[in-house]
């Protein structure tokens, strides 16, 4: 999976090539994990396009098994979109995506500077 180390604020940024195969199994999130601590990557950032669609098909469970892997590891996970056509489409995705911003694992963000002020909020001196 291609990636690009990213630094913004004082934060180290695994980010996901917008271009690829879609982003969402169990193995793709391993993935990830090992490169962002290979990297010392404060968060992995996943351009929203890239996610499989079933990721956003709550029902599916891919959105569960791979959010589940990065909770399983303490790796922080942002998506970075829009991904309002699919809120539009169902309640419990909106309801996830409310709580998850509500913490500090797994955050829904329209762009990197939405992220970075997350960030900054959540832990003001970059870890």
């Amino acid at each position: 999976m291609n990636c690009t180390l990213m630094e913004r604020d004082g934060y180290r940024l695994l980010v996901a090539d917008g271009d690829g195969p879609p982003i969402g199994s169990a193995r793709d999130a391993t993935d990830l994990i090992g490169e962002a601590w290979h990297q010392e990557a404060s968060a992995i950032v996943i351009p929203a396009t890239r996610l499989d669609p079933n990721f956003f098909r709550l029902r599916t469970g891919v959105a569960g098994e791979f959010v589940q892997r990065m909770a399983n590891y303490r790796a922080k996970l942002a998506v970075v979109g829009d991904i309002s056509t699919y809120v539009a489409e169902s309640d419990s995705l909106r309801d996830f995506v409310r709580e998850s911003n509500r913490g500090e694992t797994i955050l829904f963000v329209p762009d990197l500077a939405g992220l970075i002020e997350k960030l900054r909020r959540a832990h003001p001196t970059p870890a």
